[in-house]
């Protein structure tokens, strides 16, 4: 049938059921945002597009389902790469439509003009550009099916001047491929490992949660009587109430887990790529089991053995490899030493939950004193995990929350638990700082229903701190929001403290600055909670707002100065000055 280039590109929207775009408005993109509402589309603009990625990501990890990122050509469109790139390494299918500079022009440095294929080369996985008017469903529906099939973004490129031609089309089909389910050998092998384990442990990662899968590796676990440890920033690929669950490995996460893996002789390593940050030393452990057997689960047979040696590869979605393997097991599975296992597990769980509980401040290390003048300097302020722990007392079960990069965030990384998946949006391993608003407001525009909380340093909320002038009007869902306010840059200040003898170097904020303030000055509700009974008693009233009377708060935490385990003590050491600096060294330039 006959129609405009727009109207076959909504369309094809429409077939695959994507009904959000997040970004800013330009004039490249509106001959479709204009039937945008006429499709049942929403387009949500954002006070910044980088934070519209995140948002767009925060809603397909709340969700499971696609949403779209759009923006003007050229400095619109740049401003998406890191969050593109955040939710490549978190594993979330997301449509990105990069309008491109008309191709009459296109070459000649005209305005707003950049390489948008080349630059999102790296950051997707599958991108084309349209090359004809009368192709634009084909590639859109191609470009659609490709990011649910990787689970990760994909791009489609459009040249402004297709839009707005009449063209002769036939609408695509759907044509949907069944994931793949493990190879015959492989999932026998597996199943005979697991059979003859003294002590199996099972890895979950992201793979479970977007495979649907955590109920079939709890029924696996069950009959094995295995722990579940979960992947770094992944605490709700395993329900946090079961007597199995052992906690997240890697950084700061939990020392039960840690030493329950390392007694291992089999680890099932379920949907996951075993990226190397998730498996470093934490609280000096040096967990992994060198000499265990691997057996490593992952939809991408390139991630397979790609960190650690692999006893046997298995290609395939999480949750029909696990159900496989259970079904695989022979009789005697689980058996030796269950009731000691058992015991083991239950014991090491309690003992660091009473750890955990009592930890109330961050350790120096040897030859540096940097939390214990933290401690001085403000003794009647929270620590960050006195901050964490007056959270944990007004956090609904049901929340979903989001994290951002930083010290404080990362210090929180061993408390929360879940009873279901899509609860714990993380920003992953690309780190990007600005991660917590945005994704949390994402998530709540995909579940309006549930109480959603996010969680930011006041170093990284500052990169997202635009978004409050966006969120307040009337369209946009009520969130919840705590930044953890000490007034400076932590991950870097403890690298500072570590390796550079307290030289301070661009790690320290403006105290003259209330994002409170801020907050009010945006028309949200600002509040200011100096205690831990502050603290709790401002979230469950912010909660509450949120709830049942669809108000926005943002709660300042004053927390001092401590700091806690650096992100990178494998990529740092102290440097040796050779040659040495000398300021009289610098010359004048000549203007």
């Amino acid at each position: 049938m006959k129609m405009t280039t727009e109207e076959a590109f909504v369309k094809t929207l429409q077939l695959h059921g994507i009904q959000h775009a997040f970004g800013i408005i330009g004039s490249a993109m509106m001959p479709i945002s204009d039937i945008f509402p006429k499709a049942g589309i929403t387009f949500w603009d954002c006070a910044h597009e980088g934070s519209a990625g995140m948002m767009a990501d925060g809603y397909t990890r709340a969700t499971g389902k696609m949403s779209m990122m759009i923006a003007q050509n050229g400095p619109g469109i740049t401003n998406f790469v890191t969050a593109v790139k955040t939710a490549y390494w978190n594993h979330t299918p997301l449509l990105l439509v990069t309008p491109q500079a008309a191709n009459k022009t296109i070459g000649q440095g005209g305005f707003q003009e950049v390489e948008q294929m080349k630059l999102f080369e790296d950051m997707v996985a599958y991108q084309e550009e349209v090359r004809d008017p009368t192709r634009i469903a084909e590639t859109l529906n191609r470009v659609i099916l490709k990011a649910k099939r990787a689970s990760a973004p994909a791009q489609i490129n459009i040249p402004r001047d297709f839009w707005t031609q009449v063209i002769d089309i036939e609408l695509p089909a759907i044509v949907e491929f069944e994931r793949p389910s493990g190879g015959e050998g492989a999932i026998a092998d597996a199943a005979k490992l697991l059979t003859e384990a003294k002590f199996p442990v099972i890895l979950n990662g992201a793979g479970v949660v977007l495979a649907d899968g955590i109920d079939a590796s709890r029924q696996l676990a069950e009959r094995l009587d295995a722990p579940v440890c979960v992947g770094y920033q992944h605490n709700d690929a395993f329900p946090g109430s079961h007597p199995l669950f052992a906690g997240p490995l890697g950084y700061n996460g939990s020392k039960a887990g840690m030493e329950l893996i390392s007694r291992a002789d089999v680890v099932l390593c379920l949907g996951t790529r075993l990226n190397p940050f998730s498996t470093l030393p934490g609280y000096g452990i040096d967990y992994w089991p060198k000499e265990a057997k691997i057996i490593q689960v992952d939809i991408n047979p390139d991630r397979i053995g790609l960190t650690k040696k692999v006893t046997v590869g298995i290609v395939g979605d999480a949750k029909k490899v696990a159900t496989s393997i259970l079904a695989h097991l022979g009789e005697s599975a689980g058996d030796t030493d269950r009731a000691d296992r058992k015991a083991l597990i239950a014991q090491t769980k309690s003992t660091w939950a009473q750890q955990l509980s009592s930890m109330d401040h961050e350790d120096d290390d040897p030859g540096t004193s940097w939390n214990e003048r933290a401690r001085a300097d403000k003794p009647d302020w929270m620590s960050p995990r006195m901050a964490w722990r007056a959270i944990q007392s007004a956090l609904p079960r049901e929340a979903i929350i989001s994290s951002d990069i930083g010290n404080n965030c990362a210090i929180g990384n061993a408390y929360p638990s879940f009873e279901e998946g899509r609860k714990y949006l993380a920003p992953g391993l690309f780190g990007p700082c600005g991660y917590g608003l945005p994704s949390i407001v994402g998530a709540k525009i995909g579940q309006p229903d549930v109480p959603v909380v996010g969680f930011a340093g006041d170093g990284a909320f500052g990169i997202a701190v635009n978004e409050l002038t966006a969120i307040g009007r009337g369209e946009w869902p009520a969130v919840t929001q705590i930044v953890f306010r000490n007034y400076q840059w932590g991950a870097e200040k403890r690298n500072s403290t570590l390796w550079f003898d307290d030289n301070f170097v661009g790690t320290e904020l403006d105290q003259q600055v209330s994002y409170a303030g801020i907050a009010q000055a945006c028309g949200l509700k600002g509040v200011i909670a100096r205690t831990m009974e502050e603290l709790t008693d401002a979230l469950n009233t912010a909660i509450k707002d949120q709830m049942e009377h669809g108000k926005t708060t943002l709660i300042e935490a004053m927390i001092n100065q401590e700091l806690g385990e650096p992100f990178r003590r494998d990529a740092m050491k102290k440097p040796v000055a050779v040659a040495g600096i000398d300021p009289a060294d610098m010359r004048e330039q000549q203007v």
